[in-house]
This record gives structure tokens, C-alpha cells and sequence, in this order.
């Protein structure tokens, strides 16, 4: 097993950078508190801009991360290549699995967001790395989508064998709730983004997750 995915393996806090809700700070910023606080995973989001744009904020990361924390390109497998990224993060209508692992290789982490046990199962089956799962709460990111109900996640928690990482209006006092329900990783946007205090944050997570 590659370092990379070692390292997926033993991460329990995923936290997702979004140029929407960063509250006008600098997603470096963010990141790198993030990662030196013990965050190990970071995805960069960077929803309706261009590409050229995109792939300049992924190479500020690439560069200010330097491997302390994975770092994972949401929808974009030829960014994620040509900024040097760990990974990729697909959801249901950007992209196969499959394609991403020709363009990226064996070695790169590919996540793929699913809502139910099909396509959790399908995911799996077609190479993904880890899943995420969500909104398991209601969300202002998707306040329109309905929420994940406790059954479907201790479905998918019980027969999913690659990591699974829960997401939407995720905070430290409703963790309890998705440990319920065999959830043992989560991811978070706004918790971290819109906080004030981002490393007081992380350990309160992590501190509820270990």
C-alpha cells in the first residue's frame, strides 16, 4: 500500500477549502492552518470559475501544503494532474472512475461522492478510494437536497470495506449521532472555513473522532 493511501486509511478529519464559503479569506490560509493543526487530508473546491483559475489557486496549495497533509482536486482529474495533486474527488455527474485513474495512475487517491448503497457499492467496485457520503445533516451548501437517513448510513458503514466520509452540517455535538450509525470519518467545509479559530476547531474534532 502506497503512503498516500496509508495515510487516507488512518484519516478521520476531511476538510474541503471552498472558494464560496471561505467568508473572503485566503484558501492557502485556511489549508495550511488546517493541515498544521493535524488535519491530513485536504480537498480544494473552487466551484464556477474558469479553469486557468482554478488550477492557479491548486498549484498555491500543491506548493504551501508540500505533502504535510493529501491533497485532493474536487471534479478536475487533468488539474489535479497538472498541479501535481494526491488525488481527485468525483461526484455522481463529473466524471467516471475509471477515467480518472488513466489520467492519474494507480498510486492517486480518487474519492467519489454517493447518496445511497448502490452507488456507494458501485464506487467500490469500480476502484474508488474512499467515498463520501452526505448531506447527512441539512446543509446551506444544499439546502435543497434531501438528507441521508440513519439506516442507509449503517447499510453503507456495515458493507463498505474502503473508507467512508460523512458530510453535510457536520458539527462536534451531532458527531455522536453518526458514530451511532458505524460512521467512524467525517468531512467538513463551513465548520472549519467560516470558524474563527480554525486550530481550536480541529482539535475539537479530532478530539470527539479519536
Amino acid at each position: 500500500m502506497s503512503w498516500k493511501k496509508t495515510l487516507l486509511k488512518k484519516s478521520r478529519l476531511y476538510v474541503i477549502v471552498d472558494k464560496q464559503l471561505s467568508e473572503g479569506r485566503k484558501l492557502k490560509t485556511i489549508a495550511c492552518l488546517a493541515s498544521k493543526a493535524g488535519v491530513k487530508i485536504i480537498q480544494l473546491r473552487f466551484k464556477h470559475s474558469k479553469k486557468s483559475a482554478y488550477l492557479k489557486q491548486a498549484l498555491k496549495l500543491r506548493k504551501a501544503l508540500d505533502k504535510k497533509s493529501l491533497f485532493i482536486i474536487n471534479d478536475f482529474p487533468d488539474i489535479a494532474k497538472k498541479c501535481l495533486a494526491d488525488g481527485v474527488h468525483l461526484g455522481q455527474k463529473d466524471g467516471e472512475i475509471v477515467s480518472a485513474r488513466k489520467i492519474l495512475g494507480e498510486n492517486a487517491i480518487i474519492g467519489k461522492s454517493c447518496s445511497n448503497l448502490k452507488q456507494a457499492l458501485k464506487a467500490q467496485k469500480e476502484g474508488a478510494d474512499y467515498i463520501g457520503v452526505g448531506p447527512v445533516f441539512k446543509t446551506p451548501a444544499k439546502p435543497q437536497t434531501k438528507t441521508i437517513d440513519p439506516a442507509t448510513l449503517s447499510a453503507i458503514s456495515k458493507t463498505i470495506k474502503i473508507p467512508v466520509f460523512a458530510i453535510g452540517g457536520i458539527h462536534p455535538n451531532n458527531i455522536d449521532k453518526l458514530r451511532r450509525c458505524g460512521i467512524k470519518r467525517i468531512a467538513v467545509i463551513r465548520a472549519i472555513c467560516d470558524t474563527g479559530n480554525i486550530n481550536q476547531a480541529v482539535k475539537k474534532f479530532l478530539n470527539k473522532l479519536n
